[in-house]
Formats: structure tokens, sequence, C-alpha cells
């Protein structure tokens, strides 16, 4: 066996160096892209410069604070559609959907519910909320409602339990909310 690579050692070489450069090129034709044809536009170019373009879509309000569809009341269903429509027409429970109710007479401090800080605060009163009683006759749609405005802090009325909390600080039984969430109401 040492006798047969003795002679032939130079065609194993140039074998070796054939399978070389064979690799090497495959490997470095699947790693070229190549760009044929005319160039194309960008499919959101409708004649617009880019900066203008991009302008438009972040001066644009996010699609939370347009206007709301008005509610399309059905009819027949035994009156059930007079009964959406009452429902249209009254507003969603805790939200003001005209302007939020200034800060002062008739409002409470939301900052004494645990979890609430003053942005959170903030966020509600401009969500139109700002009483322990409107927050403590939340139901599931409307806590899944909210929780949808509040970006970030997504999630913190269920584990901070602000329902539980509100309806405590709106009948006032401080006793009871310390003893359940700790000191500081």
């Amino acid at each position: 066996m040492n006798q047969l690579l003795a002679e032939y050692w130079y065609l194993l070489a140039i074998a070796l160096v054939i399978g070389l450069v064979v690799a090497w090129y495959l490997f470095r034709s699947t790693r070229r892209t190549k760009v044929t044809g005319a160039s194309r536009g960008d499919v959101l170019d409708e004649g617009a410069q880019k900066a203008q373009r991009n302008s438009a879509l972040v001066d644009a309000p996010p699609a939370a604070a347009r206007d709301p569809q008005p509610v399309a009341t059905p009819t027949g269903l035994a009156g059930s559609g007079a009964a959406v429509a009452a429902s249209a027409e009254v507003g969603q429970v805790g939200v003001s959907s005209a302007s939020p109710k200034p800060v002062g007479a008739g409002t409470d401090d939301l900052t004494s519910i645990k979890g609430v800080g003053p942005k959170l605060a903030a966020r509600l009163h401009e969500l139109g909320i700002t009483s322990f009683s409107e927050i403590a006759s939340w139901n599931e749609a409307d806590i899944d409602r909210i929780d949808a405005e509040l970006g970030r802090f997504q999630g913190r009325i269920r584990r901070d339990d602000w329902v539980g909390q509100a309806g405590l600080l709106a009948t006032g039984d401080t006793a009871e909310f310390q003893n359940r969430y700790g000191a500081g109401a």
C-alpha cells in the first residue's frame, strides 16, 4: 500500500486540488445574489418621496384613537335590535367616548390602588376613568377592553386585582383594604 502511494502520489495531489476547486466553485456560486432586469420600485411607492411617505405613516393617528364605527343594530330576533341600539347610545361602561373627565371634584385618587402609579392614573383619566366605583363595576369584557388600552402596562388589572381593591376603596373599607393589600390607602 505504501509502495502504491509512493508511485502515484502526484495523481492523488491532482485529484485533491481538483476536488477543492470544484467545492470552492459550488459554494461561491450559491452565495452570490444576481439582480436581473429593471429595478423595481417600492410596493408602497406611489410617486411620493420616501420621506413624505414615511412622514405620513408616522403622523397618522393610531387605530385605537380613531372614532369608533357606529354599531349596526340588527332587526328582528324578538326586539334584541332595540337593546343593542340602546346600549350603543348609552356607551360603554366606565369609558366616556366624548372627552375625559377633568381631574378634581368627583374623582378619586386612583394611585391609592396598589399597582397604579402616576402614569397609569393619568392614562386612566385619559380614558375617562376617574373613580373607584367605575373600576369596581368592571366585568371581564371591560377589563379586557381597558387592558388593551394600557400599552406596556397590560395585565396589571388582573395581576394586581384592581377591581377588588377599588371595591374596598369605593365602600371606604380601609381596614379590610389594608388587611388584604397592605398599608397605604
